[in-house]
């Protein structure tokens, strides 16, 4: 299962009503958004900043990370960016395949 790192920010519809579901709230519904995709939620954080929350979930692919992404974003309460990471030990993989490129003007 891949890993995504989900950044939100909230219009001001969505922190009202973020106010009234209390962050608890929230937390219940992005993980049983993400259950009901197979997925699993590592980590919810809000924070302050250029994002107001931050999700760290295992999806079963792309797809469906990017179904959440296009879901929450058609709310209009949350702009999202999803972002897939990477392990250590993936990175080594990727840094380990040759890979044949010329830079412009090269």
């Amino acid at each position: 299962m891949a890993k995504y790192l989900i950044q939100g920010t909230y219009t001001p519809e969505g922190i009202r009503g973020l106010h009234k579901d209390k962050a608890s709230g929230r937390k219940e519904a992005v993980t049983k958004m993400i259950a009901a995709l197979d997925g699993k939620v590592d980590a919810i954080y809000f924070a302050l900043g250029d994002y107001d929350v931050v999700v760290i979930a295992d999806a079963p692919d792309a797809i469906s990370a990017a179904a959440v992404g296009l879901t929450v974003s058609a709310s209009g309460m949350v702009r999202t960016k999803t972002t897939p990471l990477l392990t250590v030990e993936e990175t080594d993989k990727a840094l380990s395949k040759k890979v044949s490129y010329r830079p412009p003007g090269g």
